[in-house]
């Protein structure tokens, strides 16, 4: 790989703190343009690797981009390249001397605004509130999985990250390990606290001892992993809820837009949920279909004014 992009990995990696996701988002979006770029200035490897790209101007990436869009790719995945290159020539200006950023006089393509997907609380509540066989340690466990996505909002990587001691049922409180390293402290009611300690409960009497600190865990001792709690939310919602997709993050959405449609404060779903900007959480804002049918036809002076009144 190149030197440059290796230090900018690392650099994103270690002092920023990025989710190692992110960074391989990163690393996969400047390989595909060096590749490009290779191919198309027949640059042999050896140049590629010694590459100082002093001499990338706005027009080679411009090309880049402009082939993407032949390729059909949505808006949002070219978005997501540009911003890397931005971020990597951002990385040259203020490390190595570079006197401008050439990526940023590159233009976005427009990306359409999408709500996010949320289930109904009426539908999420028919489901929490099924009756779990208390002696299946797996059913308890799933059934809590997708308890604590709702009731606290976190993300699939915080509840799997999340360490059994920092679960306080008594004070009814938890603490997660967020994005860049951030820890926050999400409060919970009696409900979950008490599926917490049943499934504790029954995962000493089934597991016994852990290979691992956190609170979920397989039946063999050991943690979860991201598909596995995908799979535990897509089993229990599949066929059972209205949402065009189903996800931890789809959860974590109906938390927030449940929270806001009870009249919870902006500025603390935003600390709930970890977010860095209120812009964020303001996308949970939105209202649904129906609720814009009820405040029409109860406010609007036309909306009463039927046919023979």
């Amino acid at each position: 790989m190149n030197s440059l992009i290796s230090e900018f990995l690392n650099h994103l990696r270690h002092e920023l703190r990025y989710s190692p996701r992110t960074v391989d988002a990163y690393e996969v979006h400047l390989s595909q343009w060096l590749d490009f770029r290779s191919v198309g200035e027949g640059l042999s490897v050896e140049d590629v690797l010694a590459d100082d790209f002093s001499e990338v101007s706005v027009h080679d990436l411009r090309r880049w981009v402009l082939a993407l869009g032949r390729r059909n790719l949505k808006p949002a995945s070219i978005r997501l390249k540009v911003q890397s290159l931005r971020a990597f020539f951002g990385y040259l200006v203020d490390k190595h001397g570079r006197k401008s950023n050439p990526a940023a006089e590159l233009i976005l393509p427009k990306q359409s605004k999408r709500l996010p997907v949320h289930i109904r609380e009426s539908e999420m509540k028919h489901v929490l509130d099924d009756e779990v066989d208390a002696d299946d340690f797996i059913a308890v466990r799933d059934h809590l999985i997708l308890l604590m996505l709702y009731t606290t909002g976190m993300r699939c990587s915080e509840l799997i990250s999340l360490e059994d001691g920092y679960v306080d049922t008594v004070r009814g409180e938890l603490k997660v390990h967020g994005k860049r390293d951030k820890d926050r402290i999400i409060p919970f009611g009696a409900e979950l606290a008490e599926a917490i300690d049943r499934y504790r409960q029954l995962r000493s009497e089934t597991v016994g001892v852990s290979t691992t600190d956190t609170l979920f865990v397989r039946p063999d001792g050991r943690p979860l992993y991201r598909q596995l709690v995908w799979a535990v939310v897509n089993r229990s919602l599949d066929g059972r809820v209205h949402a065009a997709r189903l996800s931890p993050h789809v959860v974590r959405h109906s938390c927030a837009t449940d929270l806001l449609n009870h009249g919870a404060d902006l500025t603390a779903v935003c600390q709930l949920l970890g977010h860095e900007s209120l812009a964020t959480t303001q996308i949970y804002t939105h209202l649904s279909h129906r609720d814009l049918q009820n405040i029409y036809q109860q406010a609007h002076p036309r909306a009463f004014n039927q046919k023979g009144e």
